[in-house]
């Protein structure tokens, strides 16, 4: 099936649609938008991988002040369900990290209107070796690396990381010998599963579901397809340490529970924040941006620290 292929952009989630769907049930909440911070650096529209003429692009936000000690890096893939959605919608929080000491990249990937799975875990893994091989710009630590994701790219960040050093998932790979292994985890609302009981992917009755469109096929014509991309499949002793933030829509991180149990069978830290009452666009708005912004902060502090 390939008929979302339709080379045209889906710009039907955006951070304004979300708040036009979110305020009617949350009337107070706040958009976040983008910060001007003195401590923050910022270069935007650096390509990361051409394939053939189609340029990727990802924005680099770093700590301005120098400092003998490498910094952390952070790659932040945006949702969308792998067809709509935009890098610039996690700007503010690429700043705001940036602010607390992490290099922070918010990155463009290929989405269902263009390329179907695993196109985008292909141009993510290389957007990793990308700012590895790039270290020195941005005074990175590349023993530090995370991903984070929200929604269809919290289920994209849990699959690069329960896919450290599989060659099956990396794509053509470039000449830099820089590799797309990531220390930690953290997903935002993202599925940990399209074939566990909890998912609610895959049910085409009403429409096509988002996953159907970026797997060209529907979940009962190629099940195995919809296994292989669930990030539960791959869990195992490399996979490392995770955050898992949540909303109150348990759909969003269905294989969850199970995936932890897995992480706890390997001694593999994982912990989880649910905020109750919370649209799963809860990431863009306060007043959840900014507890969200803490419990990465401290999160990392301490994987980190403990390495």
């Amino acid at each position: 099936m390939t008929s979302g292929l339709t080379g045209k952009t889906d710009t039907s989630f955006s951070n304004a649609s979300a708040y036009r769907q979110a305020v009617k049930k949350h009337p107070g909440i706040q958009l976040i938008t983008e910060f001007e911070l003195p401590s923050v650096k910022e270069k935007r529209n650096i390509t990361y991988r051409k394939i053939g003429s189609r340029k990727l692009a990802l924005d680099a936000f770093y700590p301005k002040k120098s400092n003998k000690e490498k910094t952390p890096a952070i790659l932040i893939i945006h949702g969308g369900g792998w067809r709509s959605g935009h890098r610039q919608q996690h700007i503010p929080l690429a700043q705001r990290l940036a602010d607390l000491g992490y290099a922070s990249f918010t990155v463009e990937y290929r989405l269902s209107t263009e390329a179907l799975y695993p196109a985008a875990v292909h141009d993510l893994k290389a957007a990793i070796r990308f700012i590895k091989a790039n270290a020195n710009k941005f005074n990175l630590d590349t023993s530090k690396v995370t991903v984070l994701g929200f929604s269809a790219g919290g289920e994209l960040a849990a699959l690069l990381g329960v896919t450290n050093k599989n060659p099956a998932f990396e794509g053509e790979k470039s000449k830099d010998k820089s590799s797309s292994t990531v220390q930690a985890v953290i997903d935002l609302d993202g599925t940990l599963s399209f074939v566990h009981p909890e998912s609610g992917e895959g049910n085409d009755s009403k429409s096509i579901s988002a996953a159907t469109y970026w797997f060209g096929f529907p979940k009962k014509d190629n099940p195995a397809l919809w296994a292989e991309a669930s990030p539960l499949t791959h869990a195992g002793k490399a996979t490392p340490p995770f955050l898992f933030i949540n909303s109150s829509v348990d759909r969003m991180h269905a294989g969850r529970d199970d995936f932890r149990k897995v992480l706890d069978q390997f001694n593999t830290y994982s912990e989880v924040h649910t905020f109750q009452d919370a649209p799963h666009t809860f990431p863009l708005f306060n007043p959840w941006f900014e507890p969200t912004l803490r419990h990465i902060d401290d999160f990392l502090k301490k994987v980190f620290s403990e390495k």
